[in-house]
């Protein structure tokens, strides 16, 4: 179990990729491996990062920058910046206050955070700690009554999105997991649902592989997308799209936004990084819905880079969770406001005078 962050524990820091090693002082091993695991040989893990490490930018100069704001409006919410927090689970492995916590961060520093459906907090008791605004990512059931109440659990908590995470039919080989027999230690349970303990198992398989395997519905098509509309009357993202075709799939079927995401390099390794994907997914979509991308963001100048190349925000994981081990809700705040800083700093020089002024020619390959 992690022990209990203050504001005091928070460390000096220059950039968000010296937190993974400050964080894993201060939760298990079985816990920091998750949070930071990827699919088997972890190549797409590794891949989110060295994308972007491939793009080179292309500044302007005698630019006037100095009025330069990264404030903008998100699926019809104003966000300090075009950073929003991506769905991740079990955040009470981090800290005790978990999940609450992060969202009273991401509230502090004015953006969206998004609830996964295997949260360790009560999307409800979530609602509770923070009045921002909340996205609902959503894995579909089996029982599709348990989807039914959730989703009506949601819209009635004040959730103002549904995030439907359509790549994972199964668990992604988590060898790490696999490894430890990840389990989630007492008392720590799934806050939305009355399934028990994922406790520790024997044999060669994790306790959350096992209930997916069991629960989760892998016979999902793109009629689900407007199933979904219906039932909940909110907006549907889709995330886990890495190809045009799906893009144009996605948008004929109702979806109201797509995020570009290889679920962090968990589910098929080898996959194509997310920032690869994201120009034709961006293509096809067109200005018929507005694209995120999700994966490998550790400094501004990806989310610049991410932005030029058609996303209209991204989305950060690994880095809150680390910041919230680190000092709760201060920690996932500081993680937010360091990366918009350094994403207002890197736009000025880059010669952008807003955030409408981002376009692809800034980005290039050597």
């Amino acid at each position: 179990m992690p022990r209990a962050a203050t504001a005091s524990t928070m460390p000096s820091f220059e950039n968000l990729d010296q937190l993974e090693a400050l964080a894993k002082g201060r939760m298990s091993g079985m816990a920091f491996d998750y949070i930071r695991s990827g699919a088997e040989d972890e190549i797409a893990l590794r891949g989110n990062r060295d994308a972007f490490a491939r793009l080179r930018l292309r500044p302007r100069v005698l630019v006037d920058v100095s009025k330069n704001d990264l404030a903008t409006n998100v699926m019809g919410t104003s966000v300090k910046m075009p950073i929003l927090v991506a769905p991740t689970g079990f955040h009470r492995l981090a800290n005790p206050k978990g999940e609450a916590a992060t969202a009273q961060g991401a509230h502090d520093a004015g953006t969206i955070y998004t609830a996964s459906t295997i949260a360790t907090t009560s999307l409800e008791d979530i609602t509770a700690a923070s009045a921002g605004p909340k996205w609902f990512q959503l894995y579909v059931f089996r029982d599709r009554e348990i989807t039914e109440g959730i989703v009506k659990r949601a819209k009635k908590a004040g959730y103002k999105a549904l995030v439907f995470t359509v790549d994972v039919p199964v668990l992604g080989r988590r060898e790490r997991d696999i490894r430890n027999k990840f389990h989630l230690p007492p008392p720590l349970q799934m806050g939305n649902f009355d399934v028990g303990p994922l406790a520790s198992r024997m044999g060669g398989e994790s306790s959350l592989a096992a209930f997916i395997a069991n629960q989760f519905d892998a016979s999902l098509t793109w009629d689900s997308i407007r199933w979904l509309k219906k039932l909940s009357g909110l907006p549907v993202l889709v995330k886990g799209v890495l190809r045009a075709d799906d893009a144009e799939l996605a948008v004929k079927n109702g979806a109201d936004g797509i995020i570009v995401s290889n679920h962090g390099g968990r589910q098929l390794d080898y996959s194509v990084a997310s920032i690869d994907a994201l120009p034709e997914v961006a293509n096809a979509a067109g200005k018929k819905v507005p694209v995120f991308l999700d994966g490998g963001i550790r400094r501004g100048t990806d989310v610049l880079k991410a932005l030029c190349l058609g996303a209209k925000a991204v989305m950060i994981g690994r880095p809150t969770l680390w910041g919230l081990a680190l000092a709760g809700r201060v920690g996932v705040k500081t993680v937010l406001q360091h990366l918009r800083m350094e994403t207002l700093t890197s736009m000025k020089i880059l010669g952008a005078n807003g955030l409408d002024d981002l376009r692809p020619d800034f980005v290039t390959r050597p």
